[in-house]
Parts: structure tokens; sequence; C-alpha cells
């Protein structure tokens, strides 16, 4: 009998030991507060302001159906009057208001007005793909080059869904990066259609991983080149926000958390794993979308993250 005794008391011990520690564990987590220095800060380098000159290569076959969807995402950009809210300009707006006029005007490049607007100076197309269709990131950067982006702008390069690029689907859907010697930019999107929708294309296809719910319909019906919108808004917040690797970033300047880059997966309000967000519907096809844009073309932008409030912002 003092044996069970015992051993009551002893479980008794052990029980409220283990809520003693719960607690303090929760107490330690409640009173954690992140340090500023691992938070998206700026660091004192350039931006892209005013107006930023873009040129265009096409590598690959792209219809002129696709061509013109990304034509008018870039023509959104800064469309004015503004398309019905929300708007691809509202977004544009967002990242000139969060980052862009935050930054010391010294640091800033092409300077030329209060707003930051996109200018296309050329478009060119390489339809019989000139350096093959599996590129290195290295060919990447050279077809950029030959796109010759001017001072403070930005060379795009869209491959098409038949030519494959080095960590395409696998660790990336786009990149950006710079000619410093220049002071110019480039962006590199990819056409998932057929070789990585799951990772490149979601919402508008089942993930490869996760919860697999039916996939959305995408607001200009082209699975493909509705994702490369996505992740060339995506490249675009960061390229503007940190040109040359010294502007607005989380983490490791090489592998750096941006503007976009620091909300996956969030479009809308209330998103979460495997959850786009709360998202508005086209009544005549049933397609998702977040922002309206040029020539009533509908967008599904990725939210920005907001360094003031350390939250993702949605338009919707």
């Amino acid at each position: 009998m003092a044996a069970k005794t015992v051993a009551l008391a002893l479980l008794l011990v052990l029980l409220v030991s283990t809520a003693q520690l719960g607690m303090g564990a929760r107490r330690r987590m409640e009173l954690y507060k992140p340090d500023p220095a691992d938070m998206l800060s700026y660091h004192a380098g350039a931006v892209l302001r005013g107006n930023i000159p873009v040129t265009i290569l096409w590598y690959g076959e792209f219809t002129p159906a696709q061509k013109s969807i990304i034509f008018d995402f870039m023509l959104s950009l800064s469309l004015a009057p503004y398309a019905a809210a929300p708007s691809v300009a509202q977004w544009w707006n967002t990242i000139d208001e969060l980052y862009l006029s935050k930054a010391a005007h010294t640091n800033s490049i092409n300077v030329q007005s209060t707003k930051t607007k996109v200018v296309i100076e050329n478009q060119e197309s390489d339809g019989k793909c000139s350096m093959g269709k599996s590129l290195t990131l290295a060919q990447v950067s050279a077809l950029a080059a030959q796109a010759k982006p001017t001072k403070g702008g930005i060379a795009m390069v869209f491959t098409a869904q038949d030519v494959t690029v080095e960590g395409f689907g696998m660790s990336r859907c786009g990149l950006h990066g710079s000619f410093a010697t220049s002071a110019t930019t480039y962006i590199w999107v990819g056409n998932p259609a057929t070789q990585c929708p799951g990772e490149c294309a979601w919402p508008f296809h089942q993930p490869i991983y996760g919860p697999q719910g039916a996939p959305l319909v995408a607001p200009n019906g082209d699975v493909g080149m509705d994702g490369m919108v996505m992740n060339l808004a995506s490249m675009l917040a960061g390229t503007a926000t940190n040109p040359f690797g010294d502007g607005y970033y989380q983490g490791s300047r090489d592998a750096p958390l941006e503007a976009a880059k620091a909300c996956p997966g969030v479009f809308g309000s209330g998103a979460y794993p495997g959850f786009a967000g709360e998202l508005k519907a086209d009544e005549a096809t049933g397609a998702s979308y977040n922002a309206n844009g040029a020539n009533g073309r509908k967008y599904l932008l990725p939210a920005l993250y907001d360094p003031s409030t350390a939250r993702c912002n949605t338009l919707v």
C-alpha cells in the first residue's frame, strides 16, 4: 500500500513538472521577438525607380496569343487610368510605396519621376533556339546580354515550354540577376506547362506534394502562360527592390527572400499551405484572379511582404 502511495506521489510530481515545463515553453515562445536583423530589410543598396526600360527576348516558339498575355501584363503595370480595382497597377504601386519610395534617392537608378514605370523598349524573337533547347544558367545570362538592356533597365528572357533550363521546376521557376559593370539587370522565366506545372503553375495545376484539391481555373485560359505571369511578377518585384543584391532582402545574399518570395503561395487573404487564399472569380469563366489589367485581362499576382508590419500584403 505504501509503495502504491509513493508511486502515485511520484506520478503527481512528474505530471506537475511536465505541465510547468510546457507552461514555461509557451511563455518563452510568447516572449520571443524576432531579431530585426533577421527580418526583410533595406541594405542601403540601389533600387530601380523612375522609368525602367525593358527589352524582351522570346526564346522558342510562342504564339501571338501567348505573347499578348505577358505583354498586356507589362502594360498593366503602369496603366493610366487604372483598371478596375483591384488592379495590376495597384500591385505595382504597392512595391513603390513599401520599398522604392523609402530607399535612399542617391541609390536609386533612373529617377526621372516620382512614380516608377515600366517602359517596353524592344522585343526580339529567337524561335529557332540559337543556343539549343537545353540551357545552362550561364547561357540564360548570355541571352539576356544579347537583348542589350540599357542602364537601369531589365532584359527579360522568356523560354518556351519545350526549352529546358538548369534547375527549372526543381529549384526555381524563374530568376533575376545583374550585369554590375553596365548597371543593368535581367529576368528569366520559363513556360512550365509541360515540364513542371505542379511546381511553377500552382494553383492552376495540382501540386506534386501536399493537398490535392482541384486546381483553379487560369484567368487567361493558359496554365503555362498564367503561371509565367505569376513568376514574372515575383521576379520583377525582386529585381526592382534588390537589383544588385544589396537592396531589400532577408537572409543570405546568395539566396535571399525578397518582396514576393517572402510570401510563398500567398495570393489572397486567409492563405495557408495548399490554399491560395480568398480570390475573385470571373462570372463568365469561373477563373480565379486578384488583379484586373489592360485590355480586360485578369491576372493572379503574388502577395508582397510589408517590412513595416512583417505581414504579407494582398490585393484581395
